[in-house]
């Protein structure tokens, strides 16, 4: 007599799997990131694409290297240094030489992840890190911008790109105030039609806000990102702001341009989402947003920079271990505090 199989199929937790894996993703992200990578290529040409190609490349490069051969595959198959590499690229400026953006990527991944253990160790936005590390040792080039040429100068290559390591870049035009840099040193604002098409000066995944927004409802439907945190971010800076601008219209920036220039749609979207870099719980989602959201508009009022979205970011990186402490929901049948 045959045994036929068992009806009770008994394994160990967990029995419910999650459809959503790594490497799916991260392929998200890139999907939504395709129409912003589109429009820095419409209007900054082919150096932007230069500059994105090459901090792909570091990026990979540095995890291929810095990887034990055996895990070699399995890490780089995740995609997540690939990404981490175009998120760097789309912080920095047009007309950033080569070696500089190479570098920024290396030290992204080297510092930024690799250092902490690899995926899932990191404290800080490892594409945050490589920016932080370009803006303090590369001050001059990382806030030298160059304004959008259009279609018509896509073939146009910026001399500075080509320049030799540890050389004084040659820019071949007058640098172009960011819209930051207008609001903050000369009180002049930008037009909102201007800031959601992206036709201004800034970093190549920052100009184009209505793109930005739309890839971030990409991921919301599909489910990669907390919704609480972005949502976070544009509540606080949203009212702290309206609160500044009502006491002083002429001086301080409205809502709106707040919200649509600069870094902040593409770092509350698309980085400081980061399930590894953020919080867990609910209510810690809503803190590490808001605290982003207030501190961006601090910095870019009273601080000496116009542009405060990156290190709002990793200052609330820095929190997160202690806010995940704080906001644990209560164990089934405990009072809180563990009794």
């Amino acid at each position: 007599m045959r045994s036929k199989d068992p009806q009770l199929l008994l394994q160990s937790a967990p029995m419910l799997r999650q459809g959503l894996t790594t490497p799916q993703a991260m392929r998200d992200v890139w999907y939504a990131l395709t129409p912003v990578v589109l429009a820095a290529l419409w209007f900054f040409g082919l150096g932007a694409l230069l500059l994105l190609l090459v901090c792909i490349g570091g990026a990979v490069l540095t995890e291929w290297v810095f990887t034990p051969p055996e895990s070699r595959r399995d890490a780089l198959a995740d995609n997540s240094a690939a990404l981490t590499g175009l998120l760097l690229g789309l912080t920095l400026p047009p007309a950033l030489p080569l070696w500089m953006a190479f570098l920024g990527a290396m030290v992204a991944v080297g510092l930024g992840k690799v250092i902490w253990g690899g995926l899932g160790g990191n404290l800080f936005n490892p594409a945050l890190v490589g920016r932080a590390f370009l803006l303090g040792t590369f001050p001059i080039a990382m806030t030298t911008w160059a304004a959008p040429s259009g279609p018509g100068g896509f073939l146009d290559l910026p001399a500075s790109l080509f320049a030799l390591p540890f050389h004084s870049p040659v820019y071949d035009a007058v640098s172009s105030a960011t819209p930051l840099g207008l609001m903050k040193f000369q009180q002049q604002g930008t037009g909102l039609s201007q800031l959601l098409i992206g036709n201004t000066s800034g970093s190549l995944g920052e100009t184009s806000g209505l793109l930005l927004i739309l890839g971030g409802v990409y991921l919301w439907l599909r489910r990669d990102l907390d919704w609480r945190i972005p949502v976070g971010i544009f509540a606080a800076a949203g009212l702290f702001s309206l609160i500044l601008f009502t006491q002083d219209g002429a001086r301080f920036p409205s809502p709106f341009f707040t919200l649509f220039s600069g870094g902040l749609l593409l770092g509350a979207i698309y980085m400081a989402t980061d399930p590894v870099t953020s919080p867990l719980t609910p209510r810690g989602a809503w803190i590490f947003g808001a605290g982003i959201g207030l501190l961006v508009v601090l910095i870019r009022v009273f601080g000496g920079f116009p542009e405060g979205m990156m290190y709002s970011i990793l200052l609330m990186n820095a929190a997160t271990p202690l806010i995940d402490r704080y906001t644990q929901p209560r164990v089934f049948g405990r009072k809180r505090g563990g009794r």
